[in-house]
């Protein structure tokens, strides 16, 4: 199947593979960083998998884990279910539909989680639930990592991410970057211990909260 034009988050339409172009730019960088975070075996689960193409490439790189994508999204799941099943890769499950913002999730465990590109594209209250989420699924230790641009304190924020910003919040109000401390408050309230920060190429970040 072909790809679809490019997409973003918020985009209606389409119902086969959407194609989202920061993917191509950032899975390497992000996928150097999960060798050092994610455990060696066990199960991802990837809130908002969005397209479904990150979650092919960490399934290729990562044959040892198993990948469940899962998206708020029916033409999300789509897509998602379009990418898997070109790849032909054994190690990623059917995506899932999960709301961050749910208090009941359809999965009750995970060995980790990861979250590109949601926290900023959402509704504030995804954040929190993506926390309180983490906190039921992931035993102590297991690593919750969190991926995209971040307003820090005494941080310049780059005029790129200025302006990302101020199209983020002309699409959707309750969209926009989050203030870093602002969500590393949220992750310790639900149970979440702040564990490190990389700074990545194009001004994002990736974070690594721990279950308590």
């Amino acid at each position: 199947m072909a790809s679809s034009p490019p997409w973003m988050p918020g985009d209606g339409g389409g119902t086969d593979k959407r194609h989202a172009p920061a993917t191509l730019r950032n899975r390497d960088a992000i996928a150097a960083v999960l060798a050092e975070w994610l455990p060696p075996t066990g199960m991802v689960l990837e809130v908002a998998s969005g397209s479904g193409e990150h979650v092919v490439h960490f399934a290729a790189t990562f044959p040892a884990l198993h990948w469940q994508p899962s998206d708020p999204d029916p033409a999300g799941l789509v897509s998602i279910a379009a990418w898997s099943a070109d790849a032909g890769l054994a190690n990623i499950g059917a995506p899932l539909a999960l709301d961050a913002t749910a208090s009941d999730w359809p999965i009750d465990r995970a060995d980790a989680m990861l979250c590109i590109n949601m926290v900023h594209i959402s509704p504030w209250a995804a954040t929190p639930g993506l926390l309180a989420g983490a906190a039921r699924l992931l035993a102590p230790g297991a690593p919750l990592i969190l991926y995209g641009p971040y307003v820090e304190q005494d941080v310049p924020t780059a005029e790129s991410n200025v302006a990302f910003d101020a199209s983020l919040r002309a699409r959707d109000p309750a969209w926009g970057l989050r203030d870093l401390d602002t969500v590393k408050a949220a992750a310790a309230a639900a149970g979440l211990t702040f564990a490190e920060r990389r700074a990545m190429p194009a001004n994002n970040l990736m974070l690594l909260f721990r279950r308590t």
